[in-house]
């Protein structure tokens, strides 16, 4: 028999009784919190944001308790006076982006009813969303890869005929953000092309404009450190790149790069493949950054080539407004997946699968994860694809007018026009100290969050535009800012 429950026994998020005036104080608190910040950061710096959230802990494990709601609500406020805002349109330093309501309140959804996908029957319409979500998403990034490598006579085939067996299907797993889809990336080239090429370590070919989390791969994987290419213009040079491939040998894994994290370009991709199938080298895109242009008509030519890729990494907790996490990793053959199946008996019985039991343990390296699909599928069902593509349209034509106010501003120096939604100005003849020193201030006096960059021998401040409720306006006050801090 189960233990009776207590009056003192705290309510189950289920009891909607019970959330319901809760939600209503994480509002108030959220709200206060806002407010009393007043900006897109809190002034003070570590030490008085630190002083402030001591304030409000008080003990961290205090011997009793306190009132749940007054516990929450001092939490909370502390929480959002102390945050640094993606919502506040002066705050543009990274790529972390203000989520949408809709997606926040699927997110509770899921925390609430707390399915975990790693077995069927803890996660059932979990994993029907899961299954269906990235069948489409990777359909999305592969368009057509059911015949592009299918047999000429099934290429053939009048329209409406299915693919033979043979024929690649792709799939996407679900995963924390790039860099757990980039170590995904590498494990699977990895495990298929070693089986190839037995007794050969697979080598790594990365460019200097290349996220880091690339070399901590190859290290957690045991791998050689990735091969560095030349990035002379801010993209992998396809010429250094055939002379590394060329002088390397055993199985080869090149990673390019759609959206760099320090100034958003997009390596030559068409380039790029082709210099892989002439070296029988594997292809991998981190698009983290730049895959969501897949949902905007205007701006989807720039990836041409991503479909050739057999692993893409995306983000849509970048440019597409989600709750952190939400990213992917697309596979062009599902068949690749085999390399991450696993048993274990109590999750994924052999008689259980056989009978019809999804199996869920193989869709990644974690066991226990949250259903982070749900938030995208709400959103995807909401806005389709073109309103999530409306919205990088807004924020790319955000990044353009910023770029347009500084080329028309003495004062200060663009750069380069932007590919994505991240610019980088600096002060005109300002060295490098002094740009240092802008940006810590307006941090530190809580009056704006940009990021930093090193680019053509200089530090630059960089601006990633991502708020699609960011104006003019607000760009301007921005740059105000800067200029105001350098006067001083």
């Amino acid at each position: 028999m189960c233990a009776a429950t207590t009056p003192n026994t705290p309510p189950l998020a289920s009891d909607t009784t019970a959330l319901r005036p809760l939600l209503d104080t994480v509002l108030t608190a959220l709200h206060e919190g806002t407010a009393a910040r007043g900006g897109p950061l809190p002034p003070g710096g570590p030490d008085q944001v630190t002083a402030r959230v001591r304030e409000a802990l008080g003990d961290p494990l205090p011997p009793h308790g306190t009132d749940p709601a007054a516990a929450l609500h001092a939490l909370t406020r502390a929480l959002a006076e102390g945050a640094a805002d993606p919502a506040h349109p002066l705050c543009a330093a990274h790529l972390h982006t203000p989520p949408l309501a809709l997606a926040a309140a699927a997110d509770l959804a899921a925390s609430v009813l707390n399915p975990s996908m790693d077995s069927w029957d803890q996660a059932p319409a979990a994993s029907a969303f899961e299954a269906l979500l990235t069948e489409a998403l990777a359909a999305t990034v592969y368009p057509g890869a059911a015949t592009r490598e299918a047999p000429a006579t099934t290429r053939e085939a009048p329209a409406g005929t299915r693919a033979t067996p043979d024929a690649p299907t792709p799939d996407a797993l679900v995963t924390t953000g790039g860099t757990e889809a980039n170590q995904l990336a590498l494990l699977l080239a990895r495990e298929r092309l070693q089986r190839l090429h037995p007794g050969h370590a697979l080598q790594t070919v990365v460019g200097a404009n290349a996220h880091h989390s690339f070399h901590r791969a190859a290290w957690l994987l045991g791998l050689p450190e990735p091969v560095t290419v030349p990035t002379p213009n801010g993209t992998l040079d396809p010429v250094a790149l055939d002379e590394a491939l060329t002088d390397l040998h055993g199985p080869l894994l090149v990673a390019a790069t759609a959206g760099t994290t320090d100034t958003g370009r997009i390596d030559p991709l068409p380039e790029i493949a082709d210099l892989c199938d002439a070296h029988h080298a594997d292809l991998h895109i981190d698009a983290a950054y730049g895959g969501p242009l897949l949902f905007s008509d205007t701006h989807r030519p720039l990836l041409t080539g991503l479909d050739r890729a057999r692993t893409v990494t995306l983000d849509l907790h970048k440019l597409g407004w989600q709750p952190v996490a939400a990213g992917l990793l697309a596979v062009r053959d599902k068949n690749d997946l085999t390399a991450l199946t696993h048993t274990a008996d109590y999750l994924n019985a052999a008689d259980d699968t056989e009978a019809g039991l999804p199996d869920l343990l193989g869709r990644s390296l974690r066991t226990t994860r949250r259903p982070d699909i749900l938030k995208i599928a709400v959103t995807l069902r909401a806005l389709g694809r073109s309103g999530l593509g409306a919205l990088v349209d807004q924020v790319h034509a955000l990044a353009h007018h910023l770029a347009d106010l500084i080329d028309k501003t003495p004062g200060l120096q663009l750069y380069e026009r932007p590919t994505l939604t991240t610019v980088l100005f600096r002060p005109t003849d300002a060295d490098d100290t002094t740009v240092a020193a802008i940006r810590r201030t307006l941090l530190t006096e809580g009056r704006a969050v940009l990021g930093r960059a090193h680019e053509d021998g200089r530090l630059w401040l960089k601006a990633t535009l991502l708020n699609p409720h960011a104006t003019p306006g607000d760009l301007q006050h921005l740059l105000d800012l800067v200029e105001g801090s350098t006067d001083r």
